[in-house]
């Protein structure tokens, strides 16, 4: 089974609930609280990135990492919030708001900054594979996969609130089944390559989210931000949106090479575990 038919549904899916769930005020948070909106956005526009290059550096020099595995471990970086943030905001009693905010912003911002940086990041390391990155199909890809299933849901969520209401419902039970069995045909596919890099791959993303996360929190404390918002930005910015890497490094139009989306998969398992245990840790810490 070809996994880019499992994960363009889920892609889309999760485009058009995270539409569902957005109001006109949540773009007015921008204005209202800009503080840590701004810290969230250059949380994972910014330093995500800059720290996952700074991790691959580390690791070249400890030992020679596949460039393939560069690529998707930058494309990661690179990627939007995940929707399901927004979930995880909530059962940390943190700032759903600007949970959804944040990741929509990101959604839209990534159209941008992502080609620019995932073209520097192949032609530093394209040469040893032979890999380009045909931006034009990149863009066009993101907008009919993203933009497009947002902004239907948002119109949707505007002019039919009950109904969007019900299919938010019924999509939220959904796509974490849908995520499971797209991971599972992954590692049936690539049960081998999963095995033998799981360690070295399975530690570097897991430093990437304790530092990004880490880094966030400092900034949330530093600038005195509720307790509400610091616990958002941990979440946010470690959350990022792996079925979007995934479709990339899938698609026929862009890269096409399934290795690619290995980092993916495994950064999307240990970023629940990892988010998971810190929800874990809110309850305790409330309690």
């Amino acid at each position: 089974m070809n996994a880019i038919f499992i994960v363009l549904p889920i892609l889309t899916i999760l485009m058009f609930d995270l539409g569902l769930t957005l109001k006109p005020q949540d773009f007015k948070l921008i204005v209202q609280r800009p503080k840590p909106v701004i810290v969230g956005l250059i949380g994972q526009i910014v330093l995500l990135p800059l720290i996952a290059w700074g991790i691959i550096q580390l690791s070249a020099i400890s030992g020679q990492m596949s460039a393939l595995f560069i690529i998707g471990i930058m494309l990661v970086a690179c990627s939007p919030g995940g929707s399901s943030s927004n979930v995880f905001s909530m059962l940390a009693k943190g700032d759903v708001a600007l949970s959804v905010t944040l990741t929509a912003c990101s959604s839209l911002i990534t159209l941008f900054t992502l080609p620019l940086i995932m073209v520097w990041v192949t032609a530093s390391v394209g040469e040893a594979t032979d890999i380009h990155l045909p931006i034009g199909n990149l863009l066009i890809q993101n907008l009919v996969l993203m933009v497009v299933p947002i902004a239907i849901g948002f119109v949707m969520n505007i002019y039919k609130e009950q109904t969007a209401a019900k299919i938010h419902n019924v999509l939220k039970r959904i796509t974490m089944p849908a995520l499971v069995l797209l991971v599972t045909v992954f590692f049936l596919q690539h049960k081998q390559t999963i095995v033998e890099e799981f360690a070295s791959l399975g530690l570097t993303m897991s430093i990437l989210i304790l530092a990004t996360t880490g880094c966030g929190a400092i900034l949330a404390w530093l600038l005195k931000l509720s307790q509400k918002e610091r616990r958002t930005l941990v979440i946010e910015i470690g959350m990022q949106n792996a079925a979007q890497a995934i479709t990339i490094a899938c698609s026929p139009l862009i890269f096409n090479n399934e290795i690619i989306a290995i980092p993916a998969i495994i950064y999307a398992l240990m970023m629940n575990l990892i988010l998971l245990a810190y929800v874990g840790f809110t309850k305790m810490k409330d309690r």
